[in-house]
């Protein structure tokens, strides 16, 4: 028998494939950048913690951190039937130098 692994169910690119360009046009929204600095903090937190610090609904919150995860900027990590989401920022820091400490900086 052969074995045959479950495709991920949240994939993130490789950090090599992530690319500025596709990582500043995930960025251009808003409620996605306010999402990035809240998690700057590397805290891993719940989809719904996500959500309400920001005041919407849970669907349009999976769907700006959907386009984050699929930008390469976040994780997620199901926990039984809980979402966390994380930010990448020892990858994104090897990859892009700086870039989240601006992002944050320019927050305040």
């Amino acid at each position: 028998m052969s074995s045959v692994q479950a495709p991920e169910r949240f994939p993130v690119p490789p950090i090599e494939q992530v690319d500025l360009a596709g990582v500043l046009r995930a960025l251009g929204e808003p409620i996605r950048l306010t999402m990035v600095r809240l998690l700057a903090d590397g805290r891993e937190r719940p989809c719904g913690e996500l959500c309400d610090a920001l005041g919407m609904p849970a669907s349009t919150g999976s769907y700006h951190m959907r386009l984050l995860r699929q930008a390469g900027l976040t994780r997620v990590r199901p926990v039984g039937t809980e979402r966390r989401i994380s930010l990448r920022r020892e990858e994104l820091d090897a990859r892009f130098p700086g870039l989240v400490d601006v992002l944050v900086a320019d927050a305040g």
